[in-house]
């Protein structure tokens, strides 16, 4: 990760959440009084965000806190489980706490689906990918996430590689003929990959003599097919309406990738609380 970038994220965070001041916060406590605040496990899962991006949010708030990971990114943690403290003025834990929190949550979230996908898949070649369903302005974050679970990251812009999708096919008349403009436009190091609904478009797209051949919302009956026909000629990614019922069953198509949006567009918040204490 850019820690340059996330540090300025994690300053447009804060801000968002902060407002003009935490009124209540300043209301109670003085900038005198110094409290240890502790992240609680509530509910297993695999962490991330917690050993590099927590601490930022509480160090952007004020250098001076001190922080303690209990837990490297990618350790699975167990409920009750203490993983993470900060220790400084109470008015700074108390304030910086919604968006350390959430990003912890979020992006545990996000590991642990990540995490149980890849299992679900143990013993095949396919890899867990990501696609670009991120919340804007947490793509780097989320994409890190989705690693942290033992997943892959897909494009992480439209410009680290050539997508062509149905509409390109649509307004261009064919696969050929899209592909013909890509090479054209792009350099010679750029893989070209095109997105298939059928078996003739796969025999286009071989014809065509594209790198990456994405099977869309293909049964994996037919999955198979595919890859039987394109037979190592290109790699070959799954997508569409995968989920942890049928990703096994995917998998032993023999495809090379499988892009999961739900890893970054469904993945369900852990449950971390904090707890203050508050010295004498």
């Amino acid at each position: 990760m850019d820690r340059q970038r996330l540090s300025r994220d994690i300053e447009l965070f804060l801000a968002e959440d902060i407002g003009l001041g935490d009124i209540t916060t300043q209301a109670i406590f003085s900038r005198e009084q110094v409290g240890m605040a502790e992240f609680i496990a509530k509910e297993s899962f695999v962490a991330a965000g917690i050993d590099e991006i927590v601490p930022m949010v509480f160090q952007t708030r004020n250098p001076a806190v001190d922080c303690h990971a209990m837990v490297k990114d990618g350790s699975r943690v167990a409920v009750g489980d203490k993983i993470f403290s900060a220790t400084g003025p109470v008015v700074d834990l108390l304030t910086a706490e919604r968006v350390a929190l959430n990003l912890a949550q979020r992006l545990s979230g996000i590991a642990t689906l990540t995490a149980a996908f890849v299992e679900k898949i143990a013993g095949f070649t396919a890899k867990i990918v990501d696609t670009r369903k991120t919340t804007p302005g947490l793509r780097a974050l989320e994409k890190y996430a989705v690693r942290i679970g033992g997943g892959h990251n897909h494009r992480f812009n439209l410009a680290d590689g050539v997508l062509i999708k149905d509409n390109h096919i649509a307004a261009c008349g064919s696969i050929q003929k899209a592909v013909d403009k890509a090479r054209f436009a792009v350099p010679h190091t750029i893989k070209i990959e095109v997105e298939t609904e059928n078996l003739a478009q796969v025999e286009e797209c071989l014809a065509a003599r594209v790198e990456i051949i994405m099977l869309d919302n293909m049964t994996p009956a037919l999955m198979a097919q595919a890859v039987k026909l394109i037979g190592g000629r290109a790699l070959v990614e799954a997508s569409g309406g995968v989920n942890l019922d049928n990703v096994h069953e995917i998998a032993a198509t023999g495809v090379d990738l499988i892009s999961v949006g739900a890893l970054t567009h469904s993945a369900k918040a852990v449950d971390i609380s904090m707890r203050l204490k508050v010295g004498s």
